[in-house]
């Protein structure tokens, strides 16, 4: 029993990088390439290591919440960490996969919003758990920035709803 919690930090890494591989299965490519963009974008290949460095800290801070609260305690903040992952998650099915740029921005404002609570949950149970969303909060602040930016660029581009 002693290695239950070294299992269950595993599951946390786990289920961030499971979130991860929709943007590998949704990846740009040329849709995205031949979308203007503003001038501040950051390079294409700075995504992957920033995404990376924030979701192992999503996973720690979510670890940290269960470890203090196990399961049944923690039912209400995990499952806000379960319903963000879903979020982060479908963002890339939206934008890439339906090349969606205003239903991504759209989605995106109740992915910030469950980042937000998340930290507002985490914080009375463990304020370094919550510190670690903040990064998350930033880049996902910024990420809604440029793609609300490409979405007014390119906003002929984009298919009505049908």
């Amino acid at each position: 029993m002693e290695s239950q919690p070294y299992l269950v930090f595993l599951g946390f890494v786990v289920a961030c990088f499971a979130t991860a591989l929709s943007g590998a299965f949704f990846r740009p490519g040329r849709w995205y390439e031949d979308l203007v963009k503003p001038s501040w974008r950051p390079p294409s290949w700075l995504f992957g290591p920033v995404w990376a460095v924030l979701y192992a800290m999503i996973a720690v801070s979510g670890w940290l919440i269960w470890r203090e609260l196990g399961w049944a305690a923690g039912a209400l903040p995990l499952g806000l960490y379960a319903l963000q992952l879903l979020l982060n998650g479908l963002w890339s099915a939206i934008f890439f996969g339906l090349r969606r740029p205003g239903l991504a921005c759209f989605e995106m404002v109740f992915l910030w919003l469950s980042i937000l609570g998340l930290i507002a949950l985490f914080y009375p149970v463990h304020r370094g758990a919550a510190l670690l969303l903040v990064p998350y909060l930033a880049w996902v602040s910024f990420a809604f920035l440029l793609n609300f930016a490409i979405w007014r660029l390119n906003a002929r581009s984009e298919p009505v709803l049908s």
